[in-house]
């Protein structure tokens, strides 16, 4: 087993992950991502008791408890590049001895929930109501980097996204991860659930115009239509397959929960979204903590 060298995995001059500054006996096991770091603080004050609190940049993390239930709350920032560090620190506190700078053993698959808000791509779906994400499908260049494998049942919703979903050559490569399983199933009751689409970015990629002219001008509206057995494109943000995906490459459970901020076919956008997100961190929180 090949030792990993200080200029791969960074180590600051406490000993703890550099982005994260979080040391392995400061990490649960059970976390949950938000993207604003001011949100950490919405999340922890549900908890009974904040063991620690670290900060370096826009990573904040508060660990402590509700009841007996050990948990970790986490600001990641916006998009999958800020994914790519956050997923591979966590794993790093979980599955590399810091001391010896070796892989354990014994794996830890830890649970990643990700409580974010989002934009609905079905008029169906109204603003301030919340979408679990059975599937992440990546428009974003992350998870081509890494090596992964994907079901027989992935590779068939791929297929039939890239039938339909008509993308420049040059745009993107998507790719499509579901969700863990046992995290989806206790996520019903009061939720929405589709597939959703993580963009590299908010304005072009999210089919905004601003100044800059669109490639893909019919982008929501192509979105917005897929259909294949059944399931659908329900809403669209900048993280959800990151997750899903380095979730699934590095052997963790991982679930996404947004809460509709705008729905981009009806053109409405929330009263009071920040109302809208702490009824999901409340609801969320209640059930990750059982």
């Amino acid at each position: 087993m090949t030792r990993i060298a200080e200029s791969e995995l960074i180590l600051n001059t406490r000993g703890a992950v550099y982005h994260l500054d979080v040391r392995p006996e400061e990490l649960a096991e059970t976390i949950i991502t938000v993207g604003d770091p001011d949100r950490v603080k919405a999340v922890s004050r549900h908890f009974d008791r904040v063991e620690g609190t670290y900060q370096h940049r826009e990573f904040v993390t508060h660990t402590g408890y509700i009841g007996q239930k050990r948990l970790s709350v986490v600001s990641t920032g916006i998009g999958t590049d800020n994914i790519d560090i956050v997923l591979n620190e966590l794993d790093a506190l979980a599955n590399i001895d810091f001391d010896t700078r070796m892989v354990k053993e014994e794996p830890v698959s830890l649970q990643i929930i990700r409580l974010g808000t989002a934009g609905s791509l079905q008029e169906s779906i109204p603003v301030d109501s919340f979408v679990v994400s059975s599937h992440g499908l990546g428009l974003d260049n992350l998870l081509p980097f890494y090596t992964y494998h994907n079901t027989p049942e992935e590779l068939q919703l791929l297929e039939a996204f890239r039938g339909q979903i008509r993308l420049q050559p040059s745009a993107a490569r998507p790719y499509l991860i579901e969700a863990a399983p046992a995290l989806l199933e206790r996520f019903n009751e009061g939720f929405h659930q589709g597939i959703t689409v993580t963009c590299p970015g908010f304005y072009a990629p999210q089919g905004r115009v601003l100044r800059g002219n669109l490639s893909h001008p019919e982008l929501i509206e192509q979105l917005s239509h897929f259909s294949f057995e059944n399931r659908h494109i329900t809403n669209f943000e900048m993280e959800t397959a990151g997750i899903y995906g380095l979730g699934r490459v590095l052997g963790h459970q991982c679930l996404s929960i947004s809460a509709i901020v705008a729905n981009r076919i009806r053109q409405e956008f929330s009263k009071d979204g920040n109302a809208a997100v702490m009824a999901l961190i409340e609801k969320a929180v209640g059930i990750i903590a059982q």
